[in-house]
């Protein structure tokens, strides 16, 4: 198979949770344990960073990579789910792994993929630890997929554990309180290797507090520490927080790495350049001012939807589309009513139909119209905006990867 057949394959013919939700999701380690083992344990053989959380692991991930490379390390990095190309989810140093490896990958151990019946993800996560070993990272940043716990990321032992924050995603799997939702990223608290908590709650803290002390890991609230005075490429107001977990955390790696205040500063600075992260707050145009953002839950939604309404603009264009699992009920409340809406269902079989959408949003007082695609409501609100216009698309990652 060449490249995009490899690709088609992993796809289609094992469940992919970006594509199909609920089927897709592994209650267990398993066959993530069997695929270590036949890869021969990549797992223990480079050093590691683990990044779980409901929202801000891909920017804290990047965030982190960006300031090791910045201090001459070579380092691995692996998010999920991809934007535009497969290849976006392993990286070192910024470039995405190549097509030539992939496709070896997978023709090498296809047998074993089949007979063990493993997910997508479980073999994404073994192409990635294989690639990293291969091409001798010093480190790697390592973004759990869901949860944490039963997560196929967490056979590593990182040097630091990082839990950015907890609100409410995948409740159907990971619980529908925040306090077990906690217990389940929690889960990557390894014995004696020191956690990081972005942002906790009086629900969440004792969670955490509770699995550190079990694993006798150090505890650190990033919450509590004083604001970074760093600028940083990545202009959401959702990541002066991301920052202050990330100083924690590099302050922490410090005791393994050589990593200066000038390798900081540099690594939020050109966290984009070094990284490729997308679509966090990404401005696509100027006048009208265009901003595309990945926020698809209550707890992100909301930090991005109170930055909009700080900006200065004649009339609001919201572009939506969202999943067809997704709370609408948590999300559609947050959204201004004064606003002209384009709803539209992402380029995916999860997405949802763009008139049930409308229906629904209606209901709260939300106004707008259909379109048969993201790139066509987006065309239609970047030809009715004005230059003092302010145009937002989101509601779910896949909206975002079709007009970036």
């Amino acid at each position: 198979m060449d490249y995009k057949e490899t690709t088609d394959w992993m796809f289609s013919q094992l469940p992919m949770f970006q594509m199909q939700g609920a089927s897709a999701y592994k209650k267990d380690l398993t066959n993530t344990l069997l695929l270590v083992e036949h890869l021969n344990h990549p797992e223990v053989k480079f050093k590691s960073v683990h990044v779980a959380g409901t929202n801000g692991k891909g920017s804290t991930s990047s965030m982190i990579a960006s300031i090791l490379q910045e201090a001459g390390y070579k380092v691995g990095l692996y998010t999920s789910p991809h934007l535009k190309n497969f290849r976006e989810r392993i990286r070192i140093n910024g470039e995405t792994i190549s097509e030539d490896f992939v496709v070896d990958f997978v023709k090498n151990n296809k047998p074993f993929f089949e007979q063990n019946q493993l997910s997508f993800f479980e073999m994404t996560v073994g192409l990635a630890f294989d690639y990293f070993v291969k091409e001798h990272v010093d480190v790697a940043v390592i973004e759990v997929g869901m949860g944490g716990r039963l997560d196929s990321t967490n056979v590593i032992t990182p040097l630091v554990s990082v839990i950015t924050n907890i609100g409410f995603d995948h409740t159907q799997f990971l619980g529908d309180t925040l306090e077990k939702i906690a217990f389940e990223k929690a889960g990557i608290i390894k014995r004696n290797i020191p956690v990081v908590i972005g942002e906790y709650t009086e629900d969440t803290k004792p969670v955490f507090e509770e699995k550190a002390t079990m694993e006798s890991a150090t505890i650190y609230f990033a919450q509590d520490q004083s604001e970074v005075g760093y600028e940083c490429a990545l202009k959401g107001d959702y990541q002066k927080q991301n920052m202050k977990t990330v100083m924690k955390a590099v302050e922490l790696l410090r005791t393994t790495f050589e990593i200066s205040d000038l390798h900081i500063q540099n690594g939020f600075k050109n966290v984009i350049r070094n990284t490729g992260l997308l679509g966090r707050w990404q401005i696509l145009n100027e006048k009208p001012f265009v901003v595309a953002d990945t926020a698809h839950n209550a707890h992100g939604l909301k930090r991005v939807l109170q930055q909009i309404e700080n900006q200065h603009y004649q009339t609001l264009h919201i572009v939506l589309g969202v999943v067809n699992d997704k709370d609408l009920d948590s999300i559609l409340p947050l959204f201004p009513k004064n606003a002209k809406y384009y709803f539209s269902k992402p380029n995916i079989p999860r997405g949802l139909d763009a008139a049930v959408l409308r229906d629904e949003a209606s209901a709260y007082g939300l106004n707008g119209k259909v379109y048969n695609s993201i790139s066509e409501a987006y065309t239609c609100a970047l030809n009715t905006a004005t230059e003092n216009d302010f145009i937002y698309v989101g509601g779910s990652t896949f909206v975002v990867a079709e007009i970036i």
